[in-house]
């Protein structure tokens, strides 16, 4: 079904012998993540989040906690901030060997997982009451068996990155017309694209770290992301208007590879997975008390802000077939899933 195999659940958690003795076994494996015979256990984990961002402070704790209860037989270095690549970059990292840990949003991880982008249909979830059962249950455990296939290990706890918002430079959007004709930078995601050419923009895929300079050089009007990073990156420095359109929500999924995690020892599994998930746990209370404290502080960078109702975008993306058409390619198994707890969405 994907997600942490069941034998790194139920362990019991190592004492140091055994995780020395592990990190000794599996430092006879080739393999990059290991410095030399006998030496500690060294994996890398990489995000695009800066260092700021509440990911990245949580996955460093995690990595902390996880030196400390082996007495240093294993080592997590986080590299924050994109500096091992783009998001596809690293996946690539990931699937080789040549990277032990990522945590990508599931709107990057549906170039390579389709259905992993289930969770992002657009003004899907009215809030994280229907988001984290959802996550934590079956649909969490459908999409974790997709990611599976793809040769992959997700974490059995999604982080969160948040529901996303739209920032502009020219106008701001209070209903479905103002998307008209609007350039708005997107993920390179199908889904993201489809939502808002169905809004009536005119969307442009770019990285993100395109982003800031395509705002800047008027390349594009606005873009669209969760608080904790337009925050991050400092956006209102380039546009002046953020709505809170609460459009799509996304998270993280931390994953490994087949690769890595089939010569880990048991125990560094268990280790790993019971850190890190709890530090997901922590990372989205994180999130959910930064919402108000960050509305404050970016109307005070210069941001003139509003909302937005759900209901009539939604109704514009239902005439335009956008519902309809997505049902069809993720199929009705998979929609079955997502109905089931966010509501009727078709």
């Amino acid at each position: 079904m994907g997600g942490i195999p069941q034998e790194a659940e139920t362990m019991h958690y190592p004492t140091r012998r055994t995780l020395l003795a592990g990190a000794a076994a599996a430092a006879l494996l080739p393999g990059p993540h290991v410095r030399a015979q006998g030496g500690p256990l060294r994996l890398k984990c990489g995000v695009v989040t800066p260092d700021t961002h509440p990911a990245t402070i949580r996955l460093r704790e995690a990595a902390d906690k996880v030196a400390k209860e082996t007495s240093g037989a294993v080592e997590v270095a986080i590299f924050p901030n994109g500096q091992l690549g783009s998001d596809a970059d690293m996946l690539s990292q990931l699937r080789s060997g040549a990277l032990e840990m990522f945590a990508q949003s599931s709107s990057n991880l549906a170039t390579l997982v389709p259905r992993a982008s289930l969770i992002n249909v657009a003004f899907a979830w009215s809030g994280y009451d229907k988001v984290w059962p959802a996550l934590d249950g079956e649909l969490g455990a459908y999409i974790r068996g997709e990611i599976a296939k793809a040769g992959l290990v997700p974490f059995e706890r999604m982080w969160d990155n948040g529901f996303r918002q739209t920032t502009t430079s020219i106008r701001p959007i209070a209903s479905p017309a103002d998307f008209d004709g609007l350039k708005l930078r997107v993920p390179n995601s199908a889904l993201f694209t489809s939502a808002f050419r169905a809004l009536g923009a005119a969307p442009v895929a770019l990285n993100f770290s395109e982003a800031y300079s395509a705002l800047q050089t008027k390349v594009v009007d606005g873009q669209e992301n969760p608080l904790a990073i337009i925050a991050s990156f400092k956006l209102a420095e380039v546009q002046k208007y953020l709505s809170f359109t609460n459009h799509i929500w996304d998270g993280f999924w931390l994953m490994s590879g087949n690769r890595t995690w089939s010569r880990l020892p048991v125990d560094v599994k268990a280790v790993l997975a019971r850190h890190f998930d709890d530090a997901a746990l922590d990372q989205r209370r994180d999130i959910a008390s930064q919402g108000e404290t960050l509305r404050t502080a970016l109307g005070q960078a210069g941001f003139t802000i509003n909302d937005a109702p759900a209901a009539p975008f939604q109704d514009r993306l239902r005439a335009a077939g956008f519902y309809a058409e997505w049902k069809g390619k993720y199929g009705t198994e998979a929609w079955g899933h997502l109905e089931k707890f966010a509501g009727a969405v078709s």
